[in-house]
This record gives C-alpha cells, sequence and structure tokens, in this order.
C-alpha cells in the first residue's frame, strides 16, 4: 500500500472544477444551465443594479466603455430597443462561452443566473466521493481550507452551499475568483498569500492545470496536482506531487 503525501501546511487552497468536481458536471449541467436561462434572466433583470454592473463589467472585459457597448448603446425604453440591447448582451455572452472565456464579467453573469438554479433546487453540485472525508480530516487538523477559482465568488459559495452532501460552506474561510488575478499569474498566488497573511511556503494548492501548478510553485506555494478523469493531461515534463484521491494526502500543522 502506497503511504499517503504528508505535508506540513496551514492552508489547503483548492481548485474547483477538475480537482474537487467532475469536469464534466460544470460542462455537461452548469454550463448549458446558463444558456437555456440566459435570454429569460436578462429578460427578468434587465434593469437591476446587479445586472447593469456585470453588464459593465462585460464591457470593461471587451476593452469598451461601458457606454459604448452595443447593451447600452441600443439600450432605451421602447420595447423594440430594448429587445435589441439583449440581443447584443445574448450574443456577447455565447461568444464568450464558446470560447471558455475566464473572464470576471462573464463569470459574474454566470453566478447570477446559477443562484437561481441553486436556491430553486434545479442544480445540486456533484463532487468526488473522497473530497468531503478528506476535507473533514483537514479540518480536524487544524488546517485552513479556502477556495481559488475562476467561477465568480457568488458562485463559488452557492457550488458548495448547495451539494448532493449538503451545505459545505463551513468548511471554507475564504473564497478567491479572477477579481484576485489570473490563476495562471504568480501575483495572484501572492496576494492570496498576502490576503490569508500565510507565508507561501506554508500553503497547499491543489488544481489539475499545469500553468496553474507553475505559477503557484514560483511563489514558493506546495502544489498537489489532481490526475481526475476527463482532465487535461499533465505535460511529460512534471515531476511534482499528483494524485487521484485527496485521501493520498495528509495534512499536518508545521
Amino acid at each position: 500500500m502506497t503511504r499517503p503525501l504528508e505535508l506540513h501546511v496551514r492552508c489547503a487552497l483548492l481548485d474547483i472544477e477538475g480537482t474537487v468536481a467532475d469536469i464534466r458536471f460544470v460542462y455537461n449541467v452548469m454550463f448549458p444551465f446558463v444558456r437555456e436561462h440566459l435570454r429569460a434572466y436578462l429578460i427578468n433583470h434587465w434593469d437591476s443594479p446587479e445586472l447593469l454592473q456585470v453588464l459593465g463589467l462585460l464591457a470593461i472585459d471587451a476593452g469598451l466603455a461601458p457606454d459604448n457597448a452595443p447593451w447600452f448603446v441600443s439600450r432605451s425604453e421602447s420595447a423594440a430597443d430594448r429587445s435589441h440591447a439583449i440581443d447584443h448582451a445574448q450574443h456577447h455572452v455565447h461568444e464568450l462561452m464558446d470560447s471558455d472565456s475566464k473572464t470576471t464579467g462573464l463569470k459574474a453573469l454566470q453566478g447570477l443566473i446559477w443562484e437561481s438554479g441553486f436556491r430553486s433546487g434545479a442544480l445540486r453540485a456533484e463532487l468526488f466521493d473522497d473530497v468531503v472525508p478528506a476535507l473533514e480530516k483537514w479540518k480536524a487538523h487544524g488546517i485552513n481550507l479556502k477556495i481559488y477559482s475562476s467561477g465568480s465568488i457568488l458562485a463559488q459559495k452557492l457550488f458548495f452551499g448547495h451539494t448532493t452532501h449538503g451545505d459545505l460552506t463551513p468548511f471554507f474561510s475564504a473564497y478567491f475568483d479572477t477579481t484576485t488575478g489570473s490563476k495562471r499569474e504568480a501575483a495572484s498566488y501572492d496576494k492570496i498569500a498576502r490576503a490569508s497573511k500565510i507565508d507561501p511556503s506554508e500553503i497547499v494548492f491543489f488544481t489539475d492545470v499545469f500553468a496553474e501548478i507553475d505559477a503557484a510553485v514560483s511563489t514558493g506555494m506546495h502544489v498537489v496536482a489532481v490526475v481526475r478523469p476527463n482532465n487535461a493531461p499533465l505535460p511529460e515534463s512534471y515531476h511534482g506531487h499528483r494524485i487521484h484521491d485527496l485521501s493520498a494526502v495528509e495534512l499536518r500543522l508545521p
């Protein structure tokens, strides 16, 4: 029997997609839910402050001043112009999703739409079976648990608050998204360490993406590559820690 990987850290930082949840759940359930409900959400919330803020972020992400974005330029009180503006917004969001964009505006809008699905019970987050036992064990050992995902913080909280295992949000002390920075840039992991008031060398990051591994390692963090079904393969050049199951890792305080 292979001995568990033992690391002495104060904090475990976890990715979601491909790490604690099957990538297929995100792509086959959550993303289609957004496409199916996007237009209705835009119509029903068009004048809400939350959606107006997100539409502004979509413009900024596209390199436009909000006033020059087509979903604002064509906005008016007439039903025809409103429908035209919604057409522009819907088309732009579909283009972003088709390219698997990680932009802040898109992730914020997805979070708003997922909120209705999670709260109604139409969505329930599915996790790998090893996740909850690992969280329970690490938490019992005094490890601080945090999430870093490209999904918005709202989406992360909804995801863990409405799982097939119940509400798991009490396990986590903090959530980080792309407002902290790109997951492929070392500066983002430095910011997380500073915000957590923990030295990077006392944090372990779990992810399935090599570019994220590379960025986190460069800051001095421990990194464990999580190999799950349907994940992209790691490059042959990667010789760091890798696991197929979170139970293969023992986390202890320094």
